[in-house]
């Protein structure tokens, strides 16, 4: 990956769009050129698809639960970590070291959804048991790139 590689990237994450006019005009990288990065990007796997950032709240998912999981079960983490993906209205779920096994954040349609989120939970054999957190309001929530500065991505990303 070199620094026009990861420009892109910053402008795409900035922009929210792959559009390569939008890049072009924020990036000064020729048209045909973003094209060309952007297709290699895509085969790389590191572009993965192509986003269309959605409003939860305004869907009607605005209710966001952070569950800690603690659990003792049988298999690869990745096997028990696929069984709590098939609850509804979980999003993300991440393995951990420590007292907590995992770290699941739900996105749900009304507070009344959660008492059927953790019962779900509960079901799955393997879980011990659960510690739920509503997210009262979400300060903000951006992607990975946004949070850091160019240069910074620059000096840690580009292959010398």
């Amino acid at each position: 990956m070199d620094e026009r590689d990861v420009r892109l990237l910053k402008a795409i994450s900035e922009l929210e769009t792959g559009s390569p006019e939008r890049l072009h005009e924020a990036t000064d990288i020729p048209v045909s050129t973003i094209h060309y990065r952007l297709s290699n990007l895509r085969e790389e796997g590191i572009i993965a698809n192509d986003r269309y950032e959605i409003d939860l709240e305004e869907l009607g998912l605005g209710v966001t639960v952070i569950v800690e999981v603690h659990a003792d079960y049988q298999g690869s983490y990745e096997e028990f970590a696929d069984r709590l993906l098939t609850i509804e209205g979980v999003t993300n779920v991440y393995f951990t070291m420590g007292e907590t096994d995992f770290i699941v954040l739900a996105r749900l349609s009304s507070s009344e959804t959660v008492e059927r989120l953790i019962a779900d939970f509960e079901q799955l054999e393997g879980v011990d048991r659960t510690d739920s957190t509503f997210v009262i309001s979400a300060i903000e929530e951006r992607d990975a790139l946004q949070s850091y500065e160019l240069e910074t991505l620059l000096e840690e990303l580009v292959d010398d």
